[in-house]
């Protein structure tokens, strides 16, 4: 689940913050969650409390009828990218208020859809996250942006 030979020291980090996450959320969170293991994503690089990069095979189960990834799906990416980074940011549970994704161009199966998110803003309630997705072949195939409600007690 936490592959990048080229990081180790960023993925140690990572590691360490999702476990220290764990332990304050407590055993009723599960980390990472059912949709994170479903589409069998991969941590590939963090940047502590300010970006995170994640891996989504392109698995036949993510296609659309004309046999490319569903945009659904690449939402969803997006999702199972900035929730964990948004908790590790804001060190607190926090909600999606809104997720709007632009796409770009398809996906197709047996590609990797690479996922990069980033921490643009960061207030006492809120917080702005933006992300771009990337084929094998590094070109640009989505770009998305949310905002999440940072949760108090």
């Amino acid at each position: 689940m936490i592959n990048d030979a080229g990081h180790p020291a960023a993925l140690e980090t990572l590691e360490s913050e999702l476990r220290h996450m764990q332990e304050m959320f407590g055993p009723g969170v599960q980390s990472p969650p059912n949709c994170f293991l479903h589409m069998q994503a991969v941590y590939a690089h963090y940047e502590s409390r300010s970006s995170l990069t994640v891996k989504f095979p392109v698995r036949t189960e993510s296609l659309n009828p004309v046999g490319v990834m569903q945009g659904g799906y690449m939402s969803a990416a997006f999702d199972n990218v900035f929730g964990p980074l948004s908790y590790l940011a804001a060190r607190r549970p926090c909600s999606t208020l809104d997720l709007h994704t632009q796409f770009v161009r398809s996906v197709k199966p047996g590609d990797t859809l690479t996922v990069k998110a980033t921490v643009v803003s960061r207030g006492i309630s809120t917080m702005l996250l933006t992300g771009e997705a990337f084929n094998g072949r590094g070109k640009l195939v989505a770009s998305a942006s949310a905002n999440v409600l940072i949760m108090r007690g």
